[in-house]
């Protein structure tokens, strides 16, 4: 810990301490602004994950930066907050990066903002938060967290922004955690949030949003596991569905299911990738019907709206971040596991992904992809 800036004595009643997590981008600073003007006391907390290679891209939007630290910090110093630089670069490592290179190298296609969130920002942060004392943790994030009045359950529930919703990528929330948890942006529209940062005259108020993976230059997934791991990784082949070789491939953590450009293969007509071969190191092509999926396996559930169902379930479930929800059957399985039916195959399933559950804007739950049946 280190880097505290003392803000002055607040005589008047507090709603309560909440550490904010300031990761240096708009949506963070004005989630702290608009909690400090509702009469929290308000923390700020950057989180040190990962240090740039000293001959970083400027180009590459990520966070965790060491300009997003600078932001945070002088966003920070405006309100007149007490501010905390918290190194987790440590825990980060061990739970996002090796979770993301390993995943990738056994031919997944692995979240790791979703790792991200659930280890780091709403477990370590939390931790940091109650060991300070305080009462709550906030994020920037696009999402709402309401309490039923008749369950007593913490529920996560979508934006009223849709085009900004992330209650996806924070469907492994507990009933702790979010009772902790103040989401201030999830009422308002991203427009709303910059004219706010402006009007607080924030140096970031119109500083574009972080896109990349931070870790990952410019999106050279690649690229970063050859240097993380050291080792060359070989080039595989693409086949079609009867084993015929189409031509060379990447490697096998190059590609996943679904995708369509970037093969760089000529056919007659357009070719997806439907499956994955790790042990061949060979990656399997066919037309875009191939990639329909009637139904697939999902581990690691976490339910939120909800304890864990006995019987069958209708939802409406996310494969994907900027997918539409589809709807589908829950299946309830023996060891945490589900088993989802859609009512209609669809494309884009990938084991390593997460699918998140839902019920209208309630996030019922979600968990990792771990195999899927391919539609005949």
């Amino acid at each position: 810990m280190m880097g505290l800036i003392r803000g002055k004595d607040d005589t008047e009643m507090s709603k309560g301490k909440v550490l904010v997590g300031m990761s240096g981008g708009v949506d963070s600073s004005t989630a702290a602004a608009i909690l400090k003007d509702e009469g929290y006391e308000v923390y700020g907390a950057t989180l040190k994950l990962w240090d740039e290679p000293e001959d970083a891209e400027t180009s590459s939007r990520t966070c965790c930066s060491l300009a997003d630290v600078e932001d945070a910090r002088a966003t920070a110093f405006r309100m007149d907050i007490p501010f905390y630089v918290l190194n987790m670069k440590d825990l980060f490592e061990e739970k996002v990066v090796r979770y993301f290179v390993d995943s990738y190298l056994k031919g997944e296609t692995p979240n790791p903002c979703i790792a991200c969130n659930q280890h780091i920002k709403f477990e370590a942060m939390l931790a940091k938060a109650m060991m300070l004392e305080m009462d709550y943790i906030a994020t920037g994030h696009y999402a709402r967290v309401e309490r039923d009045a008749g369950t007593g359950r913490y529920l996560l529930k979508k934006a009223v922004d849709l085009t900004k919703d992330q209650s996806y990528v924070l469907y492994m929330l507990r009933q702790d955690q979010l009772s902790r948890l103040l989401l201030p942006l999830g009422r308002l529209t991203k427009k709303q949030v910059r004219e706010i940062a402006r009007e607080k005259g924030f140096i970031n108020f119109s500083k574009p949003d972080s896109q990349d993976i931070c870790f990952v230059r410019n999106g050279h997934y690649s690229d970063f596991i050859r240097q993380y791991t050291k080792r060359e990784i070989p080039e595989g082949t693409f086949v079609d569905e009867s084993g015929k070789v189409l031509g060379k491939s990447k490697g096998i953590f190059e590609y996943t299911i679904g995708q369509r450009k970037g093969l760089g293969i000529s056919a007659k007509s357009r070719l997806y990738v439907i499956d994955k071969d790790v042990g061949s190191n060979r990656i399997v092509l066919g037309p875009r019907e191939k990639t329909l999926v009637k139904r697939f396996y999902v581990g690691e559930v976490n339910f939120i709206a909800l304890d864990r169902p006995r019987e069958l379930i209708k939802v409406w479930v996310k494969t994907r971040y900027s997918q539409k929800e589809a709807e589908a059957t829950l299946h309830p399985l023996k060891d945490d596991q589900v088993m989802i039916e859609y009512t209609e195959p669809q494309s884009f399933v990938s084991p390593g992904q997460s699918a998140v559950f839902y019920d209208g804007d309630v996030v019922l739950g979600g968990g990792i992809i771990r195999r899927f049946e391919a539609h005949d």
